[in-house]
């Protein structure tokens, strides 16, 4: 099998374990195993991106995915009445709704996909170094301030919300 054949079927492996992780997201009814499936799917996504010899964003999503789920599971014990996250639950609600609204994101998706002139297939593409050099001059000019901006506002949601979650006791409220 050539590198090429070998890395198309590698990235059709993954990218079906993605969809069908991410399906499992929906069809389970706990917490936890939804968690995990998210994480699961995701991860998937970013072995692609490995397969794709995109390393840098490969190992980013990877990493991202492990950091939120541990957040989600820290929010979980904090704020679900069920904090194990093993109980049964029902993660679907408005399902005619969201059947009509997930058929017209297929259609969507799929008319962005099928309908636009692509042009021609990249004939040589960045080596994974000159890829992630380039992501790195982006980060570190003009996005630098979108991305510390969304940090920030991230890291003051999750204190805001663990604020919330802390209850005083007696002592403190006298």
């Amino acid at each position: 099998m050539t590198g090429m054949t070998a890395q198309m079927v590698f990235l059709a492996f993954f990218g079906v374990a993605a969809v069908w992780f991410g399906i499992v997201v929906f069809r389970t009814r706990s917490m936890v195993r939804s968690a995990l499936a998210l994480l699961f799917s995701q991860t998937a996504i970013g072995v692609m991106f490995l397969v794709m010899q995109a390393e840098f964003l490969g190992v980013l999503q990877i990493m991202m995915m492990a950091t939120e789920m541990s957040v989600m599971a820290i929010f979980m014990v904090m704020f679900m009445m069920d904090p194990g996250g093993m109980g049964e639950m029902n993660m679907t609600h408005q399902k005619r709704l969201s059947l009509w609204v997930g058929g017209i994101g297929l259609l969507a998706a799929l008319a962005v996909v099928l309908l636009p002139d692509w042009g021609l297939v990249a004939t040589s593409v960045p080596s994974a170094q000159a890829q992630a050099e380039d992501l790195g001059r982006e980060l570190l000019s003009r996005s630098m301030l979108i991305f510390q901006s969304a940090g920030l506002t991230i890291l003051t949601a999750m204190v805001a919300a663990t604020m919330v979650a802390i209850v005083p006791n007696a002592e403190q409220r006298k």
